[in-house]
């Protein structure tokens, strides 16, 4: 299957890491939602693409319960059409729990990212016959209270191993998929394509992130991604 041999091998690589506190719960659904991620793969991930869309990490009711980044359970049901079984992590949080594609939370980021890619392309084989949505690590990390925390935060000792791992994977994949651009969704995800994928002949950009957390991604999120991916030089 498609990409296999490199998600084979930074799973290989992400298994024996060990994360300390704060971090207390780490859940990577590369591995117990592996069927609707590779369904995702197999359906939408073949051909060549001309933009990458880059996330950070695994929210904890988007791609921690469907598999898919961004992964909105509406969304991947409905407009995507990918519904498949879905597993536990080893150790759950007793605060974010994984019901797979029975969740009834719905992640915003998700709703926004791929709401965003209906309005604009209206089907899902239009979108992917340019476009690809991925995230630079797999990796959810939760602390104790439940609060998501982001592979930034992360002592340092910590992100040079992950990062190096991840970046690996990332440059692999890019490589295959022979994208014009790579523009990350966040600073975070636009930086981790700067390293990982230096020395290639890629643009890279950056469109805002479509969390509720950031200001600027709830006055018209769909609007201002537009706006940012035409000035980046991408024609839709």
């Amino acid at each position: 299957m498609i990409m296999d041999d490199i998600i084979k091998d930074l799973l290989d690589q992400l298994r024996p890491l060990r994360f300390r506190p704060p971090t207390t719960h780490v859940y990577n659904p590369l591995e117990y939602a592996r069927a609707p991620y590779a369904h995702y793969l197999s359906r939408y991930g073949k051909r060549p693409k001309e933009v990458i869309l880059l996330g950070m990490n695994p929210g904890p009711w988007g791609m921690a319960q469907t598999g898919v980044p961004f992964g909105e359970i509406q969304a991947v049901k409905e407009w995507l059409q990918i519904e498949a079984p879905v597993g536990t992590p080893c150790r759950i949080h007793p605060k974010r729990p994984v019901y797979g594609f029975s969740c009834s939370r719905s992640e915003v980021s998700g709703r926004r990212l791929w709401g965003w890619a209906r309005e604009t392309f209206g089907t899902p084989e239009r979108f992917f016959s340019r476009f690809f949505v991925a995230n630079s690590c797999p990796l959810l990390f939760l602390e104790a209270s439940g609060r998501n925390r982001t592979p930034d935060k992360l002592p340092a000792a910590e992100r040079k191993i992950l990062f190096a791992a991840c970046d690996q994977a990332l440059r692999r994949a890019v490589q295959r998929m022979k994208p014009r651009f790579v523009v990350g969704v966040g600073r975070f995800a636009s930086e981790r394509a700067r390293q990982a994928l230096s020395g290639l002949d890629f643009i890279i950009g950056t469109i805002t992130h479509p969390s509720p957390a950031n200001p600027k991604a709830n006055r018209g999120w769909g609007t201002l991604v537009t706006q940012e991916i035409a000035e980046i030089g991408i024609h839709i």
